[in-house]
């Protein structure tokens, strides 16, 4: 039993000797490198990195004409029914639907009836009084004539030539008139119907000029002025200009927009009211770069911003605001008057990190670009 404790303990200091020697065999195992010694070696490898190589373009800016855009549509300015003001049986139309109607042309007739008549012997009453009239003043100059019977002659006169303008207002009227120049939109009468007085004859548009009707925000509407020039784009791709004619006092509770018009010419009648237009009202000037959509980033905070290079080749983040989207880029401002974009490898670098580029050919804007566009409401 001694025996076996001896060498239990004989055994053990040669395990601990072992141990203490560092070695469990042939092979050695490296000590860990610290957290430090890691960063310098991850520096090391980096510096000694070529920079990474991304495809740029030095872009120009140019002056700009900022402007706030309205949705709204054509509309046309006048829009009449023309109503009759007599009762009788109609029996003329001689426009239809899609006719020209010059103003004064006619656009249906009413029976004369009875009127004829009527105005006939309205002029004979006329007469009749003037002569009495007259013969009360002869006998009051020879003294047979009160005051009383020349102020009733005169009377009876002044009331027969009323009812003669009736008369002739009557005749006049049996012809519905086109009050304006203008496109007969719809007819309401046939020969043969009976018209009461107030029925619809016919309504005419006004086609020249037009308006374009839109909507503007509250915080914008400061902004614009009568008198200013608005630049439409039609939804089929024409485009109109014409002066601001009317902004409106009171908001929409609703939407807190204020009701905008803009008149523009139309000759030759080809613009329809109703046509959907987007309208860009100039408001300011500004120094801008026309870029690619697919060149925007975001930063940490979720600002909308370009990534270029300056002079030393280093990575720059640049916020920019958006000034007019056309359908070969986007126009911004925010960017340095003449800017080095990366063009390809902009996704693959971030701010403060050095880049070797290679370039595109440098592109010259035109001076000004038509406007540029600030969208605000629809109407």
């Amino acid at each position: 039993m001694r025996h076996t404790y001896i060498m239990a303990a004989w055994i053990g200091a040669l395990i601990i000797v072992w141990l203490l020697s560092g070695s469990l065999g042939d092979d050695e195992t490296p000590a860990h490198p610290s957290l430090a010694e890691l960063n310098e070696a991850n520096d090391a490898r980096l510096q000694d990195t070529d920079p990474l190589r991304v495809r740029a373009k030095v872009i120009n800016a140019s002056a700009q004409s900022q402007s706030v855009v309205l949705r709204g549509r054509t509309q046309s300015k006048r829009v009449v029914k023309v109503r009759t003001e007599l009762s009788g049986r109609i029996t003329q139309r001689p426009v239809e639907r899609g006719s020209i109607a010059a103003s004064g042309d006619l656009l249906c007739r009413i029976a004369t009836d009875d009127r004829g008549a009527s105005l006939e012997e309205s002029r004979q009453a006329v007469e009749q009084a003037r002569i009495e009239y007259q013969g009360s003043l002869r006998l009051k100059a020879k003294g047979f004539q009160s005051e009383a019977a020349i102020a009733k002659a005169k009377a009876q006169l002044a009331a027969a030539q009323a009812a003669l303008t009736r008369s002739e207002l009557d005749m006049q009227r049996i012809s519905v008139r086109a009050p304006f120049a203008g496109v007969v939109e719809d007819v309401h009468m046939e020969v043969g119907d009976f018209a009461s007085r107030g029925d619809t004859c016919a309504t005419l548009v006004d086609l020249d000029p037009m308006l374009m009707v839109g909507r503007i925000a509250e915080r914008d509407v400061h902004l614009v002025r009568l008198g200013q020039t608005v630049t439409g784009q039609l939804s089929d791709g024409r485009r109109v200009t014409g002066p601001v004619t009317f902004i409106g006092r009171q908001s929409d509770p609703a939407t807190r927009t204020y009701p905008v018009e803009v008149q523009f010419a139309n000759p030759q009648g080809s613009y329809r009211s109703g046509i959907t237009t987007q309208m860009q009202i100039p408001v300011a000037r500004v120094m801008a770069q026309k870029v690619s959509p697919a060149l925007f980033a975001l930063d940490d905070s979720g600002n909308v911003g370009v990534r270029t290079i300056n002079e030393n080749n280093i990575v720059e983040f640049h916020i920019v605001d958006i000034v007019r989207e056309d359908a070969d880029g986007v126009w911004v401002s925010g960017l340095p008057e003449m800017a080095t974009v990366i063009t390809v490898g902009q996704e693959l670098v971030v701010p403060g990190q050095q880049v070797e580029p290679y370039f595109e050919p440098a592109t010259d804007m035109p001076a000004a670009a038509p406007t540029s566009t600030r969208p605000v409401a629809s109407s």
